[in-house]
């Protein structure tokens, strides 16, 4: 393995490289080895960085679940507009056929990462957790411009998204079709949605 490569930001390369290992092989894959392999590094690159493998793991789910608080805002901009069905099936999808579902296989897979993230993460599974809060606040502005009903229980709606999307995606091998998320979304929300 060649040694000599030049490394930008070796956290975040390492962490490309876990998400690539982690989509193409599943967690059962996911190990130091492949990681710095897919990322064409020396093994004691990953252990300059980290404590060990865990930490890494660790660190990696959360700076994957920080990317979807990052979504927050731009799928509350949509609100007003469009649809509000269309506007959570196309943020699901981005959401679910992202690296996801392989962080939570990830995290039910490894004792050692599901210790540590207790340590760190207040309740839930990270990625999912911010989800739910990211379906949450794009319901919450979409009420509050009237375009869902005032009695929508929005977080008790988040997380039905969440989960019933989970369970659409949860299967690696093949995606949902648009009219299969879309219909999910319009059995949870259609009861409060105005039209």
């Amino acid at each position: 393995m060649p040694t000599g490569l030049a490394l930008r930001d070796v956290r975040e390369q390492l962490f490309d490289a876990a998400e690539r290992v982690l989509l193409r092989d599943g967690p059962s894959a996911l190990t130091s080895r492949a990681v710095t392999d897919e990322a064409h590094c020396a093994k004691g690159v990953l252990h300059r960085h980290f404590d060990d493998f865990d930490a890494f793991l660790a660190e990696f789910v959360l700076t994957r679940a920080a990317r979807v608080s990052a979504r927050v805002e731009e799928l509350r901009a949509t609100a007003g507009s469009g649809t509000v069905v269309d506007n959570l099936a196309d943020a699901l999808r981005d959401l679910f056929t992202s690296v996801a579902v392989a962080v939570v296989a990830l995290i039910t897979f490894r004792d050692g990462l599901r210790t540590r993230l207790r340590r760190v993460w207040p309740a839930g599974v990270p990625v999912l957790t911010e989800a739910v809060q990211l379906i949450s606040d794009y319901l919450t502005a979409e009420r509050d411009l009237g375009r869902i009903a005032d009695h929508a229980v929005v977080e008790a709606l988040a997380p039905t998204l969440i989960g019933a999307a989970h369970l659409l995606f949860a299967d690696r091998e093949s995606t949902p079709d648009v009219e299969a998320v879309r219909l999910m979304v319009v059995t949870v929300v259609g009861g409060v949605v105005r039209s």
